[in-house]
């Protein structure tokens, strides 16, 4: 019944982009010939076009019908110019989280269920919404504490999100699984495990805790920086669907205007930005994702000061140390470097060539670097990079995605700080120190060290995986003797299953089938 629900919802989603005159804007040339027909028969049914409309302007009006759930995926594919095409990633990127808020007395009782107390003993004022998302909104309030009254922001989840985002994430994984199925050549691109990391990233993000707890771990390993920090959590004031957390008093990032009558120099907000983020993410390997301008303030210290940190990502050691060897391959020319860390990572299968690899990788390089310092993208190297794996049956790397799409964002907040804005001129500091500092002496000692803590703890395991081993002997040796038996009982389960399985799939296509025909007697 699940798989019947889903193919509903797919249908529904694909009747809204066909009504708004998705379908037919979409990049259709690598389809069967049998697709792009129907490509054109789903024009018959779009609405008439509005003066002036555009085709991002109908996407953005596609994606608000469907919901708050296709808002983040939507923002999501908009990092995946590989999956969408470069010019729908460019629609979807100018989407933007802006929901209608909802009442003060949901609010309030989403916040004294999360806390178990009344609003009025947990707040001395709880004030009307100032701003609202897909995921929650966010309201000012002030408490009292031991020192006196504070002025704080207080988050609260969208009542009923949960569920609705879990129904609408069966219609984006049935789409997944048709995509594998009946587009082979986008495999690679792993859209079953992309729709997985969407998945798992909402789902953290509708638990205001783990907000809360990515706010307290990078407000610690920031403490030191120059020029950055995070709001400090009211951990009192804070449960699953509530986090209450420090006021800021700043200018917001897509104030241009606001930062310049403040006094603060834009150029090096903007490298200071860049620098930031790439120091949390080698250093670290954790980094706030969702880095947009609506999520950044400058405070009167002159400090970026980044809140809403419902997406977060993370970079193991290996990861970080081909991130860094990668982009610093790019700011130094060195493409065989760029190309040797790509198959040592495994991103590359190791049957193609190396130096032809990397003869692919100057490609992207020379002409990025022989342009001026206001057209040197990260974006568009990403977008070259994609075209040019391709060609190497390089597979989605879904820990990257998250990386991917903020490290895009960062570099479009700092360009409409400094148009002229340098990407890797901003990064080689941070880049190439980290590069000094870990891919020396100090990474070989690091690796002793990992490998040291390695072999304690496989000693330490060691007389649990004998014992193991030694029950697996038995029971092979046992098989071996008496043979592999499979029960009547367990055969007749598997077809029982599969026969209901097929069933309802069959089902569920003849009903969908049904709907679009008295869907297109209805419009007709």
């Amino acid at each position: 019944m699940s798989n019947l629900t889903a193919y509903f919802r797919l249908a529904r989603v694909g009747w809204v982009l066909v009504r708004e005159g998705v379908v037919t804007e979409l990049p259709l040339q690598e389809l069967p010939a049998s697709a792009r027909f129907l490509a054109r028969v789903a024009g018959l049914f779009a609405r008439r076009r509005k003066p002036g409309e555009g085709r991002s302007a109908r996407l953005a009006h596609a994606i608000e019908r469907l919901g708050p759930s296709y808002v983040k995926m939507g923002q999501f594919l908009a990092t995946r110019p590989d999956v969408v095409g470069v010019a729908i990633a460019d629609d979807l990127s100018a989407l933007q989280d802006r929901m209608a808020t909802f009442p003060m007395a949901e609010a309030k009782a989403t916040v004294e269920g999360s806390l178990g107390r009344s609003v009025s003993d947990l707040y001395v004022s709880f004030d009307e919404p100032i701003a609202a998302a897909s995921i929650a909104q966010v309201h000012p309030a002030v408490v009292r504490d031991r020192d006196g009254e504070r002025r704080v922001a207080v988050k609260v989840i969208r009542p009923g999100v949960r569920q609705r985002f879990a129904h609408d994430l069966q219609a984006m994984y049935a789409a997944s699984h048709l995509q594998e199925r009946l587009l082979p050549h986008t495999r690679r691109l792993k859209p079953v495990e992309v729709t997985r990391t969407l998945e798992q990233t909402t789902k953290v993000e509708m638990d205001l805790r783990l907000e809360a707890a990515a706010l307290s771990e990078l407000g610690e390993n920031t403490a030191d920086d120059p020029g950055f920090r995070v709001p400090k959590v009211d951990w009192e004031r804070t449960g699953r669907d509530v986090v209450t957390m420090e006021w800021i008093d700043g200018v917001k990032m897509s104030d241009i205007e606001g930062l310049r009558a403040a006094g603060h120099d834009l150029n090096a907000l903007a490298d200071s930005l860049i620098q930031s983020f790439l120091r949390h993410t080698l250093r670290d390997g954790f980094f706030h994702a969702d880095m947009h301008q609506g999520n950044l303030f400058v405070d009167p210290q002159g400090h970026i000061v980044a809140v809403d940190m419902g997406i977060v990502g993370r970079l193991g050691r290996k990861e970080r140390r081909f991130l860094a060897e990668i982009l610093f391959g790019f700011i130094t020319r060195d493409y065989v470097r760029v190309a040797n860390v790509h198959f040592e990572a495994g991103y590359v299968p190791s049957h193609h060539d190396v130096a032809s690899f990397a003869q692919a990788i100057r490609a992207i390089g020379e002409p990025i670097h022989g342009q001026p310092a206001e057209t040197i993208s990260m974006a568009k190297l990403l977008t070259l990079l994609f075209e040019v794996t391709e060609l190497f049956d390089m597979e989605t790397r879904t820990e990257l995605v998250m990386l991917q799409k903020t490290m895009v964002v960062v570099e479009g907040v700092a360009r409409t700080l400094n148009p002229r804005f340098n990407m890797w001129k901003a990064s080689e500091p941070v880049v190439g120190g980290w590069i000094r500092d870990n891919l020396g002496p100090k990474r070989i000692l690091a690796d002793l060290r990992e490998g040291a803590h390695a072999a304690l703890r496989l000693a330490e395991a060691a007389p649990e995986i004998a014992a193991k081993a030694e029950k697996f002997s038995l029971d092979l040796a046992a098989m071996a003797d008496k043979g592999f038996r499979f029960d009547e009982a367990t055969a007749e389960a598997i077809g029982k299953s599969e026969a209901r399985h097929g069933r309802a799939g069959r089902l569920a296509l003849w009903v969908i089938a049904a709907a679009l025909v008295y869907i297109a007697w209805a419009v007709s």
